[in-house]
């Protein structure tokens, strides 16, 4: 094996023991809903988790556009529900179909809609 696949695979599994990259099985785990379908808790983590990977763990941007309630703003809550569904094609965005439930994905982007408004910064 190259070297540089297995610095890559160590640098992988480090992450992933420290808990700082979550795997497609633990995401299926930390996103595994309660009763009612919703795991608000689970759901947040993966939120700032998951999503934060590319939107910033702040969600204020980083490989993706910022997550901000002033951002998405123009959008609904079920278009929000349907792009999480399928992803943008042509994008990074992927597709959390078979990951989240419709209800777990509408819980996310409620939870954008409606998180504060991020604080003006002083010049």
């Amino acid at each position: 094996m190259p070297a540089r696949l297995a610095t890559a695979g160590l640098m992988t599994a480090g992450l992933m023991a420290a808990g700082l990259l979550l795997s497609p099985t633990s995401m299926v785990a930390a996103a595994t809903p309660a009763a009612d379908g919703v795991d608000p808790a689970a759901l947040d983590n993966l939120l700032h988790q998951d999503c934060g990977s590319c939107h910033g763990m702040t969600l204020k941007g980083g490989l993706g556009p910022p997550l901000t309630s002033e951002r998405l703003s123009a959008y609904d809550t079920d278009t929000l529900t349907t792009l999480i569904l399928d992803g943008l094609p042509g994008t990074a965005m992927p597709p959390w179909r078979g990951v989240l439930s419709p209800q777990q994905a509408h819980w996310i982007a409620d939870a954008l809609k409606h998180q504060p408004a991020a604080p003006q910064e002083s010049p």
